[in-house]
């Protein structure tokens, strides 16, 4: 990994630096953390297409802090996987501040998931209960700050909203405060799941903000993130399944073309993409151009020489 620490610090040296790209005044298009896939496979591929940022999956930062194996295995990154945001799911704020010691020469910051509704996560103490928790917060961000001092080194949080949006605005507030560097925000309470997403509440926590705001929630189309970002006034548009059915999405395509398959063919198979993975995305990229009955023979493949077949077969090189 001492190697991979060299190419990063020269990457930051390039100036990609996600603070910067907040304060352009352009959209900035960020790949959001995808539990199994948002890896660095996925996050290379989308990069080829104007994507801006990228989250990897969240990681629990007990585990990471504790084990070997599970760093291995959760985290990999190279040269060109920049700029780069490792979320971790934490709930005390030693634990959060060695993760952060260990990603910080490999990464630009890191996130605090303060948003996963499942029942799993806020059992333990993580994910979406944290918004109840403005302290824990705070101290976990000033833990980090004390550990990590490059103020390049970003501490975001990616929350949801409560219903009575001015907990938000002073969860939001007090996080600022600590020196949070931005706050990504899903449009949805902890109980809403496929309902609209309330871009109507972005919109109020950032004009309550001095720092950068990322919206998110239900944006499946590049213009549909103009329109996004545009109604909120924020600073960047996160994107998570509208990304893993089109990967080429931030580039404009309105379906995934099939030079992005083939992209995704050539680099899962150079960085030993696990089949399971490999596979499964290449179902959600070609959801809307196969048929039902292509699709019926397609999900059902189980290898690679036979996915390899059938691409060629259908779709040529």
């Amino acid at each position: 990994m001492k190697s991979d620490c060299i190419k990063t610090i020269v990457c930051q040296e390039r100036k990609k630096d996600p603070i910067e790209m907040f304060c352009s005044g352009r959209l900035v298009k960020v790949c959001a953390p995808m539990v199994r896939y948002s890896k660095l496979a996925f996050r290379t591929l989308v990069r080829k297409y104007n994507c801006d940022l990228c989250y990897t999956p969240m990681i629990v930062a007990a585990d990471f802090v504790r084990s070997l194996k599970a760093r291995d295995s959760e985290f990999t990154t190279n040269q060109g996987d920049c700029p780069l945001i490792v979320q971790f799911a934490a709930n005390d704020a030693r634990l959060l501040s060695d993760a952060a010691r260990i990603v910080y020469p490999y990464a630009n910051g890191i996130d605090i998931n303060c948003g996963c509704p499942q029942r799993w996560a806020m059992a333990e103490g993580y994910g979406a209960c944290l918004i109840n928790k403005p302290e824990l917060i705070q101290d976990m961000v000033k833990q980090v700050r004390n550990e990590v001092e490059n103020p390049r080194f970003s501490i975001s949080i990616k929350i949801r909203i409560h219903d009575d949006l001015t907990r938000t605005v002073d969860l939001c507030r007090k996080a600022e405060a600590t020196g949070v560097s931005w706050i990504t925000v899903h449009g949805r309470t902890v109980e809403e799941r496929h309902q609209p997403v309330h871009y109507d509440a972005i919109k109020i926590i950032k004009e309550n903000m001095s720092i950068p705001v990322i919206a998110n929630g239900d944006i499946r189309t590049l213009k549909e993130a103009e329109n996004v970002w545009q109604i909120t006034g924020t600073n960047g548009v996160m994107v998570a399944r509208g990304l893993l059915a089109n990967p080429a999405m931030f580039d404009g395509y309105e379906e995934t073309p099939l030079r992005c398959i083939w992209d995704w063919v050539d680099i899962a198979l150079e960085l030993g993409t696990p089949y399971m993975c490999f596979h499964q995305h290449l179902m959600y990229m070609m959801e809307k151009i196969t048929s039902r009955q292509e699709k019926r023979i397609f999900n059902a493949l189980s290898s690679t020489s036979a996915v390899l077949d059938y691409l060629t077969n259908h779709y040529g090189i």
